[in-house]
């Protein structure tokens, strides 16, 4: 499921692949989707988009010119249009030519070039949803990335709340205060720190500090490049530098994933290779997993913590290890699955050759047995049934009858 990191290098992504195109004509959706249609409609409009938590904002501007009235008055758009997007479990934004759009392309943005490019947004599972003249949703809490300070101090001045009365797990996921916090980012969070996924919310951050003790923090717009410099020193030294920080994880780990760049999120190679290689707790062999209060599956290592739930079950942990092509969908797996859907239809049209003789052979066998019970049935409409006892006695006195009757008639004329 996309998390704040992968909607945050969506927004890089639409920001680099648009820039310099020039959009035209209507916002097109999908006959299959069921979220609402956009009403906008332009001649000429660039797209630009931002990213804050687990929400994706595009905005449409119209071009400016000298008939910015004539449009109007065509009822094309002259202001700027926000879409707020939200991803759910498979969305992404692709920019592909015309004739190659996406299966599942359920919002396009088609632009004024010859060949003309689209702008999808695709989602296979149909999760995810947008919302025209949006604005950012009001129940989620602010961005962890790159809204740290509000963010910390957001958390820091609810604690009395119900909310911090459950796991610090089940918390991690609550948007209204950890906004970007999915399933893998708490797993890689609390491993790092070595806190066990079911203990209370409220004494795990009740003892840290309102601001952040770090002593040489720095703005969050270089927090990226740092991350960097730290996360090379650590491979030189082989030394953790994380602090013991819950809240201070939360802003760095997903900015972690961020720097993977393209390896992180890349909807047209789909190369997930260097993610997979960063994970150390979520679905790693050796870990363990087990199903919190709301169904999610959590991985941790060691004591899951007192507050765990007790009829869960804990899945088997399956290996991560996959095939070197499992994200690869280049020409080279496709042709891959033609040949595998090519041999097992040969395979099949084998099993049916063989298996005809043998049906041929039964039906000849059902045909000559139903021929043989048509003759006996004939037969036995023509053949006379055997005598019983009750046959013979009455043939016996109907003999008697005729015999005595002609004497009894000669009898009574005699008289």
């Amino acid at each position: 499921m996309p998390e704040g990191p992968e909607l945050h290098l969506a927004s890089l992504y639409v920001n680099k692949t648009c820039e310099g195109v020039v959009f035209s004509g209507p916002v097109r959706k999908s006959e299959v989707s069921k979220c609402s249609d956009v009403p906008f409609t332009c001649e000429a409009y660039r797209i630009t988009a931002t990213s804050r938590g687990k929400e994706v904002k595009l905005t449409l501007t119209p071009l400016k010119s000298d008939e910015s009235k004539q449009r109007a008055k065509a009822g094309q758009a002259v202001q700027p249009m926000d879409i707020v997007f939200r991803f759910g479990m498979s969305g992404f934004f692709r920019l592909t030519r015309e004739d190659e759009l996406p299966k599942h392309a359920h919002l396009r943005f088609y632009s004024n070039e010859k060949p003309c490019r689209v702008l999808s947004f695709v989602d296979a599972r149909r999760f995810g949803s947008w919302q025209h003249n949006g604005t950012w949703q009001a129940g989620r809490g602010p961005c962890i990335m790159f809204e740290y300070e509000s963010f910390r101090e957001n958390v820091m001045s609810h604690l009395s709340d119900r909310a911090f009365d459950r796991p610090i797990c089940e918390v991690l996921l609550n948007q209204k205060y950890f906004n970007g916090i999915g399933n893998y980012l708490r797993a890689e969070i609390l491993f790092r720190l070595n806190i066990p996924p079911f203990l209370p919310a409220r004494a795990v951050l009740e003892n840290l500090e309102s601001e952040d003790s770090c002593e040489n923090q720095k703005p969050v717009k270089n927090e990226i490049s740092d991350t960097k410099k730290a996360s090379a020193r650590t491979k030189k030294s082989g030394v953790k530098e994380e602090t013991a920080d819950l809240l201070r994880l939360c802003h760095t780990v997903p900015l972690e994933v961020v720097n993977l760049g393209g390896k992180g999120y890349d909807p047209e190679k789909a190369d997930y290779s260097g993610f997979e290689a960063w994970l150390r707790c979520y679905y790693v062999d050796g870990m363990t997993s087990i199903r919190d209060h709301n169904g999610r599956t959590m991985w941790f290592k060691g004591d899951a913590g007192p507050m765990a739930p007790k009829d869960s079950k804990s899945p088997k942990a399956k290996k991560r290890a996959k095939k070197e092509d499992d994200h690869d969908y280049t020409d080279k797996k496709k042709a891959s699955r033609s040949r595998r859907e090519s041999t097992t239809k040969k395979k099949v049209k084998q099993e049916r050759m063989t298996k005809t003789p043998k049906k041929a052979k039964d039906t000849r066998l059902k045909e000559t047995g139903s021929k043989r019970k048509k003759t006996e049935k004939a037969s036995d409409v023509n053949t006379p049934q055997p005598e019983t006892r009750s046959n013979t006695r009455t043939r016996k006195s109907s003999a008697a009858e005729t015999i005595a009757g002609p004497k009894r008639r000669n009898v009574r004329g005699t008289r």
